[in-house]
């Protein structure tokens, strides 16, 4: 038999706290342990209810909710942490995030849909309200785009071009030729590359310069 999943619900507004409830109590599987309306009071009911899942508000009295997220998960990793705003804006999103949440779903979301995220969440999936999902992606994009433009941080136009060739597996001589450079010119491009990128080998250089997609950056 699949176990109950256990869930405290944190709110500052008693109404909407009676309306997750009532929810919740209805659905097969699932039963509220218990129920917080500020920052203290929900740290102290996760630690002395051990619940499965915190359905858990950003605005409450006594501070930050996602500071009660932190501190939920420092002294209980396994308990699982939906955060349920009316804030859609980037800043409380990525915040979430970066405070351990598991997942992120909107006071607009339907019954059934956060029925689906409670049970997915509890189960040990992570989820997103799709609404604020191509957010999520594209903000990692952008992070993966701003660390492999780091990754090439100090080099030339010609030494990237001179990186590049080397990661083909193309020899100083053939760079020199492809170039319009002298070979020793080349040899001595490398060793600054080297230098600058911290690396002791071409090998290490032309991985490193494969992994972070160069050819992007020419």
């Amino acid at each position: 038999m699949t176990k109950s999943i256990s869930i405290l619900i944190v709110d500052d507004h008693e109404v909407v706290r009676m309306g997750v409830r009532a929810l919740i109590e209805r659905q097969p599987g699932m039963q509220v342990v218990g129920e917080a309306a500020s920052v203290h009071e929900a740290v102290d009911r996760a630690k002395a209810l051990c619940p499965d899942v915190v359905v858990l508000d950003v605005r409450m009295p006594g501070g930050d909710g996602l500071e009660a997220c932190r501190q939920i998960k420092a002294e209980r990793p396994e308990t699982r942490i939906i955060v349920l705003t009316s804030f859609p804006d980037d800043e409380v999103l990525f915040d979430a995030i970066a405070s351990g949440a598991d997942g992120y779903v909107l006071k607009q979301i339907g019954s059934d849909d956060l029925l689906r995220a409670l049970e997915r969440v509890g189960h040990g999936d992570s989820m997103l309200d799709p609404s604020v999902t191509g957010r999520v992606f594209a903000k990692m994009r952008q992070v993966r785009q701003q660390e492999r433009a780091h990754a090439f941080a100090g080099l030339s136009a010609q030494e990237m071009q001179i990186l590049a060739r080397l990661a083909e597996g193309e020899t100083n001589r053939e760079i020199g030729a492809a170039l319009h450079l002298s070979e020793k010119t080349v040899r001595n491009y490398v060793s600054d590359i080297l230098s600058k990128l911290g690396f002791a080998s071409r090998s290490q250089a032309a991985a490193h310069a494969a992994r972070n997609r160069i050819e992007d950056y020419l």
